[in-house]
């Protein structure tokens, strides 16, 4: 029996939706991330975009466990000197809900140009409402 390659242009991609309600950012990214990479399905080859597309609702009401909600921060830079800023998590969900789910599920992925499009695949909103009902997603516990 010969190794299966998958190839970009016989992946069938399948839409999922996630509610992120009252669920722990570091287990619910590695979840996504799994998905976005196509770890779940037989067919997984590494150096090819297997991956589904992910909707995740309800990013504003995630949870984080110990003390992060107070202490974790989130650096900026400006390019200038002296231009570093930081926001704590709690500044971030006010303004910027997806952001947090966004950036925890990018530092899951593969650091090499397939990344950005796995990326591109996910979906986040801050409440229940999202454009991608005619894709039909189907919902997934994690």
């Amino acid at each position: 029996m010969k190794t299966f390659v998958a190839k970009k242009e016989t992946v069938e991609r399948k839409w999922y939706l996630v509610d992120a309600k009252d669920q722990v950012l570091g287990r619910l990214s590695v979840k996504i991330a799994n998905l976005l990479r196509g770890r779940d399905k037989a067919t997984y080859t590494p150096h090819v975009d297997t991956g589904a597309f992910v909707v995740v609702i309800n990013a504003d009401k995630i949870v984080l466990t110990g003390k992060k909600q107070d202490q974790k921060k989130y650096m900026f830079y400006s390019g200038y000197v002296g231009g570093e800023s930081y926001r704590s998590v709690e500044q971030m969900q006010e303004r910027q809900p997806d952001f947090v789910v966004k950036h925890a599920v990018k530092g899951m992925l593969p650091k090499n140009r397939l990344a950005k499009k796995m990326l591109t695949k996910l979906k986040v909103y801050a409440g229940e409402e999202h454009p991608h009902e005619a894709q039909n997603p189907q919902a997934i516990s994690v």
